[in-house]
């Protein structure tokens, strides 16, 4: 039986019914006079953009993709250190071009603390950009990569082959998971001069 039968059954937009763009959010942030952070992660990397509203569509200010990381000596993942890195650059990139403060659009991901968005979001605030954030929603060590650090270190030290399936992609491009914390040190040292 179709739901659409009654004469006031209204028909969503496609990407509403896909639940792929919040429409009331979506216009709130836009009316906005602020640009846009918008931080969008898949199973492989992070991207972050800074968006302007125009009549003709958005503007992209700056943008940066994980894999743009690679040239900073740091393995890019779809992981928070990443993130960070990504909101680092990028803010660094859009300040370059007059951004002086943003607003966070994290589209249909449900806020959580410690997640992607939120490292990006303070690799943003690092940069030099200004936005309403609370430091809770997010700690350094995380940041850094020490989870996965230590994880890494002590899965090594208990089953190697496990240790190698797992890390496997990160093993061969010759970065080493335990050592992601000092990576991480130098890939932001790097960033911070950019």
């Amino acid at each position: 039986m179709s739901r659409a039968t009654g004469p006031v059954y209204k028909v969503a937009f496609r990407r509403r019914r896909s639940n792929l763009t919040n429409y009331a959010k979506r216009l709130a942030l836009v009316k906005g006079s602020v640009p846009r952070m918008v931080v969008r992660k898949s199973s492989t990397g992070v991207s972050v953009q800074f968006m302007e509203f125009s009549q003709k569509g958005d503007r992209v200010v700056s943008q940066v993709r994980s894999g743009q990381l690679k040239a900073y000596s740091w393995a890019p993942r779809c992981n928070t250190p990443t993130a960070y890195l990504c909101g680092l650059l990028a803010g660094k990139l859009a300040g370059k071009k007059g951004v002086k403060e943003f607003n966070l659009d994290i589209g249909m991901y449900t806020p959580s603390k410690g997640s992607v968005v939120f490292a990006a979001l303070r690799g943003a605030i690092d940069s030099g950009l200004l936005t309403n954030y609370s430091e809770e929603m997010i700690t350094e060590d995380r940041i850094a990569g020490a989870p996965i650090a230590a994880f890494a270190k002590a899965l090594r030290a208990s089953d190697e082959a496990k240790y190698n399936r797992i890390f496997s992609s990160y093993i061969k491009q010759g970065f080493r998971p335990e050592n992601m914390v000092e990576a991480f040190a130098s890939a932001k040292s790097k960033l911070k001069t950019v």
